[in-house]
C-alpha cells in the first residue's frame, strides 16, 4: 500500500510534532500543529493536540477556540473532547456552557468518572444540589476508592441540612481515607 504525497507529509509533521514534546520543546510543536491545521484546517488530531498544549502553555482562550471547533466539526469523535471543552469553560467561569458540554461527554461515555465529577461541580455552584448529588454518586460508583466525590457528595449534604447523610459519608471514607474524614469532621462538626 503506498501513501499519497499528502499522507507522508501529514505522518511527517506529526512525527515532528510528537518527538519535539518529548524534548519538551512546546512552543516549536505548537509552530507544527499550526502548520498541520493550516494544510487541513478541521484535522481532529491537530485541533485536539493544539487545544491541549495551548493549555498548558496558559493560553486558555486560544485552547477554547481549538476545543469548540473540535466539538463542533466532530461532535461523536471522543467523550474526551467534550470533557476537555467542558473543563476549560468551567476554568473560564462559563457554567452555563460547561454543565452540556460535560453533560455530552458522559452521554458519549458514562463511565468517565472526571465529566460526572466536574458535571457535579458545576451543579454545585449553579445551585443545583440534586442533580449534583445524582452525578457525584455515579462518580462515587465508578471511583469508589477516591476520596474527592465523597468529600463533595458529603458536603453537598451538610449544606443541605442532611448531618445523618454527612455522618454516613464520614464513617464510610474513615475505612479508606481518615485524613479525609477526619477534615470533614472537622469542617462540619459532625462526629462519626
Amino acid at each position: 500500500m503506498r501513501l499519497s504525497a499528502q499522507r507522508l507529509g501529514y505522518l511527517r509533521l506529526k512525527l515532528q510534532a510528537l518527538l519535539l514534546l518529548v524534548l519538551g520543546r512546546r512552543d516549536a510543536a505548537l509552530s507544527v500543529f499550526d502548520a498541520m491545521l493550516a494544510r487541513a484546517p478541521l484535522d481532529a488530531y491537530a485541533l485536539a493536540s493544539r487545544a491541549h498544549l495551548l493549555a498548558q502553555l496558559g493560553r486558555p482562550d486560544a485552547a477554547l477556540a481549538d476545543a469548540q471547533a473540535l466539538t463542533r466539526h466532530h461532535p461523536d469523535r471522543s467523550a474526551a473532547d467534550w470533557f476537555n471543552l467542558a473543563f476549560l469553560l468551567d476554568e473560564a467561569g462559563r457554567l452555563e456552557e460547561a454543565e452540556p458540554a460535560f453533560r455530552r461527554a458522559v452521554a458519549l461515555d458514562a463511565k468517565l468518572d472526571r465529566a460526572w465529577y466536574g458535571l457535579a461541580l458545576v451543579l454545585i455552584r449553579l445551585r443545583r444540589p440534586e442533580e449534583a448529588i445524582a452525578a457525584l454518586k455515579r462518580n462515587t460508583e465508578l471511583q469508589p476508592m477516591s476520596p474527592y466525590g465523597w468529600y463533595q457528595l458529603a458536603r453537598v449534604h451538610f449544606d443541605r441540612g442532611e448531618p445523618d447523610a454527612t455522618r454516613r459519608i464520614i464513617v464510610h471514607l474513615k475505612n479508606f481515607e481518615p485524613k479525609v474524614a477526619a477534615q470533614l469532621e472537622r469542617e462540619t462538626g459532625l462526629a462519626a
